[in-house]
């Protein structure tokens, strides 16, 4: 950043400002000719201005909370887990459904002879169902209910992910474009500063050596200006993408960073974890399920029943001919208890597993809010200072130095020193700002709400 001040303070000096000034004027220390072999790259500077990309006039200011809806609408990977739910509870209806019924016809005693003479043998029609044993199917409805819980969970996770994506993105392209106003807002403020030193370049005041500094910031010049517009389309592209919208599309934003926001603690935090973040609520409901499945798993000691009902037509002269018929059947799950025993116990060691998970994920929850707060906490101490002393002093000084170097008080070299410290401190305080904000953002995806929602006060949050 100090090169990319030194070209603006001094691509103005290498310059001529008029056809009398068109000759290179005499350099301390050094003979015009050996100076004049030393030649600027003035139309690289010009060059890297000319192709910056200009703003879309045609593009639709966006803010945070617009993109955040349009995100919410728009993001294909919600639509998936969208669809992910509309499947899980299609299942449920089938889920606790009794299996089909069966349609038998049987023919006895048919003669060889005879092989199509019903008339001579029984023939019996019988319709048969299933009957799970008692709690069975209500269970399977049950684990099929949790199952639509947890993509609905999973959804949460993936709406809570792509918002806190979104305002990353957000910040991203808006410290960008910051630090390239920036950048044209100090080209005008140096001009008084230029303007000094060039009456004391014409005079053969400056030293050569602040020649080949302009120059030196010429040829870096264009490695700085790359990075501003590569950091701009990079968090562009990802933001179009968050939107589903092509990457290419232009993005104007409207938009300031919040530092001043107070921050809660960490006990309200974690509080606030364990009743709204989606994967801890998730975890919960898998847990939920394992302890519906090891239920159901000790219902196979339940015996099944299947009951059937049918027709039978005896042969021709017998008394009576018509006749009907009642079955029952019944599983004898007890002859099989090694099967059953294992299953239970593998549905008694998946509780103990889920459990374990729910805790680890609580425990890492936990974590990630103590890291991001502790980041936003130093991201907002550190803007305060860059806001309420660093600012003030590094204007007070450059203001010092533009009057001490028109007084011949100080040389051009401490000019462009002070100058660069503005630049640098104000870079440096709008990118903590940014920082903030996507510590912020970190924090609320450990939370999984919005921060300033949850603890605004009652008028802000009307």
């Amino acid at each position: 950043m100090k090169t990319l001040l030194a070209a603006i303070l001094l691509v103005p000096l290498c310059v001529p400002a008029s056809p009398s000034c068109a000759q290179t004027p005499p350099v301390i220390g050094a003979s015009p000719s050996s100076f004049n072999a030393a030649a600027f790259d003035v139309a690289g500077f010009g060059a890297i201005v000319s192709n910056r990309t200009p703003p879309d006039p045609s593009a639709r200011e966006l803010t945070l909370d617009e993109a955040e809806r349009a995100a919410l609408e728009e993001n294909p990977e919600i639509h998936v887990a969208v669809r992910r739910v509309a499947m899980a509870e299609a299942h449920v209806p089938a889920a606790g459904a009794l299996d089909d019924s069966q349609f038998m016809f049987r023919g006895w005693q048919i003669p060889l002879k005879h092989p199509w003479d019903y008339n001579s043998a029984q023939n019996m029609l019988m319709v048969s169902q299933a009957l799970p044993g008692p709690g069975k199917r209500g269970l399977e409805t049950g684990i099929a209910q949790t199952d639509v819980q947890s993509e609905k969970d999973s959804l949460e996770v993936t709406r809570l992910r792509v918002r806190v994506e979104i305002r990353k993105a957000f910040y991203d392209l808006l410290l960008a474009q910051d630090e390239l106003q920036i950048h044209d807002q100090h080209v005008a403020i140096a001009h008084q500063a230029i303007e000094a030193a060039r009456i004391k370049y014409t005079t053969g005041k400056v030293p050569q050596q602040d020649m080949l500094k302009a120059q030196l910031a010429l040829t870096r010049l264009a490695e700085h200006m790359i990075r501003f517009e590569h950091d701009a389309d990079v968090a562009r592209a990802h933001l179009n993408t968050l939107l589903g919208r092509d990457p290419t599309l232009s993005i104007s934003l409207r938009g300031v960073f919040q530092v001043d926001e107070p921050l809660p603690s960490a006990q309200d935090l974690e509080k606030l974890a364990l009743g709204s973040r989606p994967d801890l609520l998730g975890a919960q409901i898998a847990a939920d399920k394992s302890r519906q499945q090891q239920t159901l798993a000790k219902k196979a000691y339940v015996p099944d029943f299947t009951v059937s009902a049918g027709y039978m037509l005896m042969p021709s002269g017998s008394d009576p001919r018509n006749n009907y018929m009642i079955e029952g059947s019944v599983s004898l799950p007890w002859l099989n208890h090694r099967k059953h025993d294992a299953d239970i116990a593998e549905a008694a060691a998946k509780v103990t597993d889920e459990d374990a998970e729910l805790a680890a994920m609580r425990n890492e929850a936990f974590g990630q809010i103590e890291e991001a707060l502790a980041d936003a906490r130093a991201a907002q101490r550190l803007a305060a200072i860059y806001h309420n002393s660093l600012r003030p002093q590094a204007d007070a000084t450059l203001h010092a130095a533009v009057i001490a170097y028109e007084n011949n008080q100080t040389d051009f070299l401490d000019l462009l020193d002070s100058q660069m410290t503005v630049i640098d401190v104000d870079l440096s305080w709008r990118q903590t700002m940014g920082e903030f904000s996507t510590r912020m953002a970190d924090l609320e995806l450990a939370v999984g709400v919005p921060i300033e929602q949850q603890f605004a006060a009652p008028e802000e949050k009307k």
